[in-house]
């Protein structure tokens, strides 16, 4: 029998070099400024659950990075990203520890640390390209300002990332397999076209008849009609889808946005049940990050006003222009544009019932 070592907490946790890893810049210049150690720690912090969020992404990526993901991974992949939206929580509800340090506690230390910046997370940007955030989809004066500050072996590692395949990219070819964009014998799209044309009629009888509103809020609401009708017929039609994605309004491809559409609807069935909330818990990690951003932003206003960022950013308007640019499952939040009624969806025939639902629980007529 393999005798084995004792393993104490202090040691397997490595607590005296986590917890003396703090060393507050204003101590070098007179007596350490109090608030100084909370900034410290929260930042630590930070980067201690970005690297879980990061060991979660790059085994979700693993997971998927096949030519056939098993169903019995999907609930791993599932509780795995749900474990992200829970660390998520706690980087938004550590903003309120923060935000008890006031601007004059802030600036009693603040000079001390340029050029330094949460603006040189690593860790963060890696998680963004991970999840499908690439280079492309950022602004110029962020690249640039971001790339000059990192040092080389850390602009290697983002680049060797970037040029990873991304968890997004990893999801549009799992979609595109997906057998939803024909059926042997059923024409689904053709009987959503037919669902979507009832709806979209029943919409303009009801605005044009509508005695409340006046001739031109009536004439607004039918464009916009129009322009719904005119979006329906774009996800059906694949040469004007292919003309969208190359304009950069969706990046997913026609058959992986089909597959997605069809999920949405059809998610009550047990084998799209995982895949729906796959769908819609990656929806909520672009959520909780536009969440975070945001109050990131707003605590940032509150504190510096309109100062310069010591890193040399603009403060509390660069972090608000990010909010709603680096988002990596957009196409996911936008699919709600191509949903219907529930009595409107389409009746699938038995045998693809058959397929989506437990077999010995379904109830033929």
């Amino acid at each position: 029998m393999k005798i084995l070592k004792p393993v104490y907490y202090g040691d397997y946790l490595q607590l005296p070099k986590i917890l003396g890893a703090q060393a507050p810049e204003s101590a070098k210049y007179g007596p350490a400024a109090h608030e100084e150690t909370l900034f410290i720690i929260i930042h630590q912090t930070y980067e201690l659950w970005f690297k879980q969020i990061l060991h979660e992404l790059d085994s979700i990526r693993t997971l998927m990075h096949r030519d056939f993901v098993p169903s019995t991974d999907l609930s791993v992949i599932n509780s795995r990203i749900e474990r992200v939206t829970t660390i998520q929580q706690i980087l938004i509800d550590q903003i309120r520890v923060m935000e008890t340090m006031t601007t004059l506690d802030f600036m009693e230390f603040r000079d001390y640390l340029v050029p330094a910046s949460g603006f040189q997370s690593l860790q963060f940007r890696l998680i963004e390209a991970t999840l499908g955030i690439k280079p492309q989809h950022r602004m110029e004066v962020e690249k640039n300002f971001f790339n000059s500050r990192l040092k080389a072996e850390d602009k290697k590692s983002l680049e060797d990332t970037e040029k990873n395949i991304s968890i997004l990219e990893l999801l549009e070819e799992w979609l595109s397999r997906m057998p939803f964009s024909q059926f042997d014998g059923f024409d689904f799209w053709g009987e959503y076209a037919v669902a979507v044309n009832t709806m979209l009629s029943q919409d303009h009888e009801i605005i044009s008849g509508n005695p409340s509103l006046d001739e031109r809020t009536r004439m607004m609401e039918l464009k916009n009609l129009e322009m719904t009708r005119e979006t329906f017929s774009t996800l059906l039609d694949a040469h004007r889808f292919d003309e969208w994605r190359k304009e950069g309004k969706v990046r997913l491809s026609q058959r992986a946005m089909m597959s997605a559409v069809f999920i949405y609807l059809y998610r009550d069935y047990p084998a799209l049940q995982m895949p729906f909330k796959i769908l819609n818990n990656l929806v909520e990690v672009d959520e909780k990050f536009t969440t975070w951003r945001y109050r990131h932003a707003i605590m940032v206003q509150r504190i510096l006003g309109t100062k310069i960022g010591t890193g040399g950013s603009s403060g509390h308007e660069y972090l608000k222009s990010t909010t709603e640019r680096n988002r990596a499952f957009l196409d996911f939040f936008n699919l709600a544009t191509f949903l219907l009624p529930k009595s409107m969806i389409p009746k699938l025939p038995h045998e693809i019932i058959d397929q989506l639902d437990i077999v010995y629980d379904s109830v033929r007529n």
